[in-house]
Formats: structure tokens, C-alpha cells, sequence
């Protein structure tokens, strides 16, 4: 099968051709979100708004003696002060989609801390107030008598004999078992896959490394918000910057103990989420204000340093990665070891991290240790493939090490033991049909691996990654209008031009323009079930459940266009937005001149679909970068820098190279520069995008995109989700270059000038 390039997008011969899928139109939200139109959570108003503040812990660990609120409820202005004696006792867990569940007790003692604050940030009270002036002079009225206990910061440390716990009563699970055993280990896990001693006996080159990373946040501009009615008929109507309305719903329904149906609410446009904007903090105590404040509108938005210090970053991490080969570059064992903070709450990706760590890879013999530590920070989020990064980092800089030691070219020894379908994960399943090798030999061939390498100092790196997509359930409704266009209800958050994503796909099946599709994004009472926009799922599953509606609407309109001609609906088809009988070609009808009839041919035509897809399409994207590292500062200037993914197929071309692009700037800030700067007691140091380095356009080289389309066998076009893979390879490239161009491994993130000047040292000391 031949191979050609076409703006970017690697094109296999005999492609099925699609009329909308794979063009590249105006997005259909673009007029409002570039005129200041779109409505964002801080943009609500109504009339008798007021106005929620949190009061928050200055202690890393602490336990609450007391709290006395009396002068902040007698301050002029003040309708409502709560604290977490205000929320129902409620048990059980909460689905969280792909990260899984999480423990009701565990979620509402973060939305508001009982007994303990577990981080500096812990939110400890909240006070509604007509001004949020008001609000601010009232949190610092309440007195709060804390007891200050020792902080555990980093896994290693939390996981010491003797180091401080933080729930007393929460006891390890190893293996799938509840042990008896108290401490700071929330989760012991393992995935075994053939004999990696055996294995390890029989390579000639084995490489074992530490690896440490830093809590990272996802960098969204957006704070987050909420404006919260708890309406005199008992409803609650709840309007936020959420990745999932429905997950809103469900965890505030858990939280304050209501029925779901209660419940309504509308998710406002998302200025950035990236995973972190799927836990609720805010909600249910907007809620409890609203309710004690007589019924009124709450509206709270964070501030930045509330945005860092009290919502969820992606974790630090100690791994050890051991991997073994044969002279010819065959890898023949894998072994991890993955401690992930969780952060003051169980749930980290060290999970996802697993499914990740060697998936790129047909490894015989492989063992995975991960475990869920409880550390003094905020509860841990996700962020774009969550773990997946940690994980390719370690492996991906041993991988390259064993290249170098062998003499063989670092993309020929990936090639040689690239994944392919039917090899089985070292965590247990076996891959359907996936484009790890495409991948690499689109790597292989492009431009810039070829280039030469110019210039003192300059180095270039490789690595690939992998992230597995999650599929969950979707629905969708499309309702055809009068003059041929429809209207497409969802309830998908729109983060990354997923309403064009989704009208694409109903216009292919539709035969219209992508342009007469018209996509909203609704509330919880006006869509089934809908789950998160996150695992990169939505031009996936909701995707499906759009190309699902459009099926029944054709089917629908089949019978409509039967029913004028007299025939039987089975002699009608649509081919190309055309409804023709089979049998007389003088018979047809376009679908606008169709839809003009619907009225008096049995009223409007309203499709409708709700899916569960299984064939969900794991995604591996892969970087080349070269960099030049300053030898007497450490500084790392990114000179050029290209990405490389496997889109199934590229719906719209232009907001998949969008994906790509974003991915790897996130993952270029997170390897070279990003992280929570903590001091010894658990004082974050640099709370504010000032001081927290994120790269800027300053920075940045233009990032060369490069899209490859191997077909997911699981989708009706062969759509893979995006999203997420970008974000996997860049640290790990960018080491592999590090450590090229000054002549050390680089085993620790952020790689931060200093970080490096002190490996160099170090190494000079040996």
C-alpha cells in the first residue's frame, strides 16, 4: 500500500473518499467565541445575584478543632455562611466515566473539609454575600482553630514507615483485596505478562533507571465557576464551566443527597479544561448557599491562586524502569515500578499510567507494580491521557538509551518492536487493528529526521506514545427543519471544535453541507445521558450517536419520500442527499425539496440515538525535536519540533493538527519548565501564571504536523480520538534530545535549567 503526503496528512491508497469527512469548514460556534458572544461561566447574571467566597486552609495538615463563623453571619451584607456540617452524611461512590468511581465521603470531604484540611487551599467554609467584596471581608472574619500536624509531600515520602497519615481510617487495598494495613498507601497493583526474570537473564543489555516528576496543573485561562439557584419548588438549576454536565448532576446529586432528576444543569461554554475540568469543587456549596441564603442566585469563580491551590493538577511520580534486550535490539523483558500521588484523596492515573508504560511495545515478558499514594497536595485530576506521560517518559529515555548502546538507529529499534495487532499489553488486553508502526515510519521518513544536525550544542530526540480512548455513552437528536438544514442537540462540551466534529458526521450520512447542520450543546433535561468530554471520546462516541441520528432521520425520510410516491419504503434509498427509487429513475427527490413536504406527509421528522460504543481505537502520536542547550546555564532553546499521530481518520483535518499542536506545546511547558513549586511545610510558591512557566509563543518553534490515518475497525468512518496521545511523547523526546546534547540522562521533570546543570555536575563528580 502506497504512502503520499497531502497537507500534512498521511494518505494509504484506496481510502474510502467521503463528501464532508475530512474537509475543512468554518467552525460553527467561531462568529460568537471570536466576537465575545459566547456566554462563559463568569459572564451569568440575573437580578439579586449574589455573591460565594471560600475560605480556605493555610495548612498543608491540619486538624479542625473549631470553626466560629458568628461575626461573619452578623457583617452587613452576609445572607448565608456554610460549612461541612451543612452536607448530608451520604455514602456510596460516584461515577467518575473514565477515571472510574470515587467514594462519596472522599468527594464531599474535599468540596468542604471535615475534621481535617489535607492541603494548603483545603476549602474550610464558604459565605454568600450581596457583593464579593462583601464575601472576601466575611471568609476572613471566620475563626478557625487548627491543630497544625506534619506533611507528607511527595510519594516516597508519604510512604515511609512512620510518615504522617492522612485518613486514619482508610486501609490498603493490595491486589483487589482490602488488607488490614493503615497507611498512605490507598491502592497496591500488579500486571504480569510471561517470566521477566527469565527474561531479564536472557538480554544482553539491561538498563534500570529512577525517574521523579513534578505536580503539573493543566494550564487552562479559565477559572473555574458556578452560579447555583436552589429553587423555592425544590429544584436545583446549576449553571458551570464543566467537562461533563451529566457528571455535575450525578456527583451534586451525591453529595447533597437529591435524585439526579432534581437537578438541571447547563454547561456554559469552557474556556480550556483538559481534564481538570471534570471533579466538582464549587457546586454543591454554591447549592448549600443558594438553599440557607432564602433561595437566591450564587455565583462563585476562583480566583487564580483558588485555581492551583484548590482544584485538581496532575500528579508527581517516583517510577523505576527496568528494561532488558538482546544484541540486536529485540526487547525481550519490561519491568515498572509507579508510585503516583493521588494527592489528599485516593484516585491518581497511576491505573491509566499502567495501561500505558509499555504499550508501544510487543513485550514477552513484562511486570507492572502501581500504587495510589496519599500525599499533602490537592486531589489529583486528569490531564490529557493522565499517567500516560509519567510513564512514557521513564520507558521512552531507557528505550532510547538502549538504542545508543546498541549502535542502532533509535526509530529502527522502536520499528523492531512496535506493537501491532493482536500483541497483548502487558496489562492484559490484545490490540485490534492500530498504527504504532505507521507511526514510526511516518517519523522515519519525514524531512525533519533526516535533516542534519546543525551546530555546538544542538541535539535532536525521538519518542512515541500511547493512549488507549475511552468510548462511554452518548446521545443525540436531530431534528430536520423546513429548508432542508437540521438541528443537532448534544450534550458534549465543546472544548476542542467537537460541534463541527459531530455536524460533519451527520452531514456525511445526511448528504448535506456541514454548514446546514446546526449543533447545540444542552442541558441535562434536554438530552439523554451524555457522559464527559474527556479519554477523547466525543468525536468518537457522540460522533456515532450523531451518524446513529442522521440514520434515523434517512430512514425516516426514506419511508416520507415512499409514502408521496406510493411505493414501499424498501424500494427507496438516499444516495449523496438524493432520495431515489430503486426501480424508476424519474423518481426523486433531494433532501431540502423532502424536508419542505414533512409536514403534510405526517408532521416534523425528529431522529434520535443513544450509544455505548465497545470498538473504541488506542491512538499513538510521536515527536522529533531538536533542541540547543545553553552548557553554562542549562537553558534549552526548542529549535524545531514535529508530531506525528494516528488519527483513524481526520474528521476535520484542521482541528485534529489543532489537537496535535496543543498537546505537544502542553507537553514541551511540562518537560521543560512547569511545576508546583512546594516549600518544606506544603506552601505552593508560585500560585500564579507569572511565576508557574507556561511557554508562550516566545518560546515555541512552529510545530510541524503530520496525520496518519489507519482506520479504527470500530467506527463507522474510523475515527480514533485525539485529544489525548499528543501530550504523551514530548517530555520524553525532549530528554532523549537533552541528554544528546549534553551528554547526561535526564531523569528528572521539569528539566529546568538547574535540573540540568545539576545532572551535568553530578556527572562530573562520577
Amino acid at each position: 500500500m502506497t504512502t503520499t503526503y497531502e497537507h500534512n496528512v498521511v494518505l494509504k491508497s484506496g481510502d474510502d473518499k467521503f463528501k464532508v469527512i475530512g474537509t475543512r469548514p468554518i467552525r460553527h460556534d467561531g462568529a460568537d467565541k471570536v466576537t465575545g458572544r459566547a456566554l462563559y461561566g463568569a459572564d451569568f447574571q440575573t437580578a439579586g445575584l449574589l455573591h460565594g467566597k471560600i475560605l480556605r486552609s493555610p495548612h498543608a495538615h491540619a486538624r479542625i478543632k473549631s470553626i466560629d463563623t458568628s461575626a461573619a453571619e452578623k457583617l452587613p451584607g452576609v445572607r448565608a455562611v456554610v460549612t461541612a456540617k451543612d452536607m448530608p452524611q451520604t455514602t456510596g461512590d460516584v461515577s467518575m466515566g473514565e477515571a472510574g468511581a470515587q467514594n462519596v465521603a472522599f468527594l464531599r470531604g474535599n468540596v468542604l473539609a471535615s475534621g481535617k484540611a489535607l492541603y494548603k487551599g483545603h476549602a474550610v467554609a464558604a459565605v454568600a454575600a450581596t457583593s464579593p467584596h462583601i464575601a472576601e471581608e466575611a471568609i476572613g472574619l471566620i475563626k478557625v482553630d487548627y491543630e497544625v500536624l506534619p506533611a507528607a509531600l511527595t510519594a516516597p515520602e508519604a510512604m515511609k514507615k512512620g510518615a504522617s497519615i492522612l485518613h486514619s481510617d482508610l486501609k490498603m487495598t493490595e491486589f483487589g483485596q482490602k488488607t488490614n494495613q493503615v497507611n498512605n498507601i490507598a491502592t497496591h497493583f500488579q500486571h504480569k505478562k510471561g517470566d521477566v526474570e527469565k527474561g531479564f537473564k536472557e538480554a544482553d543489555v539491561v538498563i534500570e533507571r529512577e525517574f521523579t516528576t513534578q505536580t503539573v496543573h493543566q494550564g487552562y485561562i479559565e477559572p473555574h465557576n458556578v452560579a447555583a439557584l436552589w429553587n423555592q419548588d425544590g429544584r436545583l438549576l446549576i449553571w458551570c464551566s464543566t467537562q461533563g454536565s451529566f457528571f455535575v448532576r450525578n456527583a451534586t446529586a451525591k453529595v447533597l443527597d437529591l435524585p439526579e432528576s432534581q437537578i438541571r444543569v447547563t454547561p456554559m461554554e469552557i474556556g480550556g479544561g483538559f481534564g481538570g475540568k471534570i471533579n466538582v469543587y464549587l457546586e454543591p456549596v454554591a447549592a448549600l448557599l443558594s438553599k440557607k441564603a432564602g433561595h437566591r442566585h450564587v455565583k462563585m469563580v476562583m480566583t487564580r491562586q483558588e485555581v492551583f491551590e484548590g482544584t485538581g493538577p496532575t500528579p508527581g511520580s517516583y517510577m523505576k524502569v527496568k528494561i532488558g534486550a538482546k544484541k540486536n535490539g529485540k526487547i525481550v523483558a519490561a519491568q515498572s515500578y509507579l508510585a503516583f500521588e493521588a494527592g489528599a484523596f485516593p484516585g491518581s492515573p497511576v491505573g491509566a499510567a499502567a495501561m500505558c508504560v509499555f504499550a508501544p511495545y510487543d513485550i514477552a515478558n513484562g511486570l507492572i507494580d502501581g500504587y495510589d499514594v496519599l500525599v499533602n497536595k490537592p486531589k489529583t485530576a486528569a490531564y490529557r491521557a493522565p499517567g500516560a506521560t509519567h510513564a512514557a517518559f521513564a520507558v521512552e529515555t531507557i528505550v532510547d538509551e538502549i538504542a545508543e548502546k546498541l549502535k542502532i538507529d533509535p526509530l529502527e529499534l522502536r520499528l523492531m518492536n512496535a506493537a501491532k495487532e493482536g500483541v497483548r499489553r502487558v496489562d492484559g488486553p490484545v490490540f485490534p487493528r492500530i498504527g504504532c508502526v505507521e507511526v514510526l515510519e511516518a517519523m522515519k521518513n519525514h524531512p525533519h529526521y533526516k535533516a542534519p544536525i546543525k551546530g555546538k550544542n544542538v541535539a535532536r530526540g525521538v519518542a512515541i506514545g500511547f493512549w488507549f480512548n475511552v468510548g462511554l455513552q452518548s446521545s443525540c437528536t436531530i431534528a430536520v427543519n423546513p429548508d432542508g438544514t437540521v438541528n443537532l442537540t448534544e450534550g458534549s462540551t465543546d472544548i476542542g471544535g467537537t460541534r463541527a466534529s459531530l455536524a460533519m458526521q451527520a452531514a456525511e450520512v445526511l448528504g448535506i453541507r456541514a454548514e446546514d447542520v446546526h449543533p447545540t450543546v444542552v442541558d441535562t433535561d434536554s438530552i439523554g445521558f451524555t457522559a464527559v468530554t474527556g479519554g477523547s471520546r466525543v468525536a468518537f462516541a457522540t460522533g456515532w450517536a450523531a451518524y446513529e441520528a442522521a440514520q434515523d432521520v434517512v430512514k425516516q425520510m426514506t419511508a416520507r419520500a415512499a409514502k408521496i410516491w406510493g411505493v414501499e419504503a424498501d424500494s427507496v434509498e438516499m444516495v449523496d442527499g438524493v432520495f431515489r427509487s430503486k426501480t424508476d429513475t424519474e423518481l426523486k427527490l433531494s433532501f431540502k425539496d423532502l424536508s419542505e413536504q414533512l409536514n403534510d406527509t405526517g408532521g416534523p421528522v425528529i431522529g434520535r440515538a443513544t450509544v455505548d460504543p465497545q470498538g473504541v481505537g488506542g491512538s499513538f502520536a510521536g515527536n522529533i525535536v531538536d533542541v540547543e542547550v545553553d552548557p553554562e546555564t542549562g537553558k534549552t532553546q526548542v529549535l524545531r519540533f514535529t508530531v506525528v499521530q494516528d488519527a483513524g481518520k481526520a474528521v476535520h483535518p484542521s482541528y485534529v493538527e489543532g489537537q496535535m499542536q496543543g498537546g505537544s506545546v502542553q507537553g514541551i511547558g511540562w518537560g521543560l519548565n512547569e511545576e508546583y513549586f512546594y516549600g518544606s511545610s506544603g506552601q505552593m510558591a508560585n500560585p500564579t501564571f507569572l511565576d508557574y512557566r507556561m511557554p508562550t509563543t516566545l518560546d515555541l518553534p512552529m510545530i510541524d504536523t503530520v496525520i496518519v490515518e489507519v482506520a479504527n475497525p470500530g467506527h463507522p468512518y474510523g475515527v480514533r480520538g485525539v485529544g489525548e496521545a499528543p501530550i504523551v511523547p514530548p517530555p520524553a523526546a525532549l530528554a532523549n534530545a537533552v541528554g544528546h546534547a549534553v551528554g547526561v540522562r535526564m531523569t528528572k521533570l521539569p528539566m529546568s535549567p538547574g535540573t540540568i546543570m545539576e545532572a551535568v555536575w553530578q556527572s562530573k563528580k562520577k
